[in-house]
């Protein structure tokens, strides 16, 4: 039995994961969807990773799942307690002091996403339209649900550089939706390549993809948790 440390993505709680988390419980798992003070003004990365060290609560055997906003503290919260992988789900990768307010200029975010918005032939009023860019796969009511549970998210964590010197010592995997219309999936590949070196994992779905297709999703970490901890434990005992 593994536990799922889940982190949300910016103006999100533990609700944005409840279908996920059902899925992993199904499958044997512990799950602690991480409820962080995101509202809060006075609240920053640290208060962010600390409010996760303490949901965690000593448990072990931990896979960490960051979401978009989230990939800025899952990292941190790695470097906090011993986990067996860091899954980062369609992330923000974040680099060494730079601040996720410098994030979007230093990553030619807004280039990309003119480049999607002229090949999917939007307007300006589509390409800001919540409907169009994240809730495109959901039904009526979960769009309903999901705005009803949304909530503020302070700009204080998004002001001061991202504070690790380098990677924390974690097995670490990307996993991109092929369908995300807010990271365009050729920005994030190549993101991931440049600051992580890796080659990222895809699944279908869009960018709220715990919501749209929790149960794929499920089946996606689970098949990267095997290839991960079960093939490394072992040689880590020898």
């Amino acid at each position: 039995m593994a536990t799922y440390v889940l982190i949300p993505p910016a103006g999100s709680g533990p609700w944005y994961w409840h279908l996920l988390t059902e899925q992993l419980r199904d499958r044997g798992h512990d799950v602690v969807a991480v409820d962080l003070p995101c509202d809060d003004g006075s609240a920053g990365l640290a208060e962010y990773t600390d409010a996760a060290v303490r949901a965690i609560e000593g448990r072990t055997d931990l896979v960490v799942v960051a979401q978009s906003f989230g990939a800025f503290t899952g990292p941190l919260v790695c470097d906090r307690v011993h986990a067996d992988l860091l899954v980062l789900l369609t992330p923000m990768v974040p680099s060494p002091g730079e601040s996720p307010g410098e994030w979007w200029g230093g990553t030619g975010y807004a280039a990309a996403r003119q480049i999607q918005a002229e090949r999917e032939g939007w307007t300006p009023e589509q390409d800001g339209d919540p409907n169009v860019v994240f809730f495109h796969e959901l039904p009526a009511q979960l769009i309903e649900e999901a705005t009803a549970n949304a909530r503020d998210q302070s700009g204080t964590p998004f002001e001061k550089p991202w504070p690790l010197a380098a990677w924390p010592d974690v097995p670490t995997r990307a996993l991109l939706c092929r369908g995300d219309r807010f990271f365009p999936i050729d920005f994030l590949r190549k993101l991931v390549s440049d600051r992580l070196g890796l080659t990222a994992d895809e699944m279908d779905g869009g960018h709220p993809v715990a919501l749209s297709r929790p149960r794929e999703l499920a089946d996606r970490l689970e098949e990267i948790r095997r290839e991960v901890c079960e093939v490394t434990r072992p040689a880590q005992r020898g």
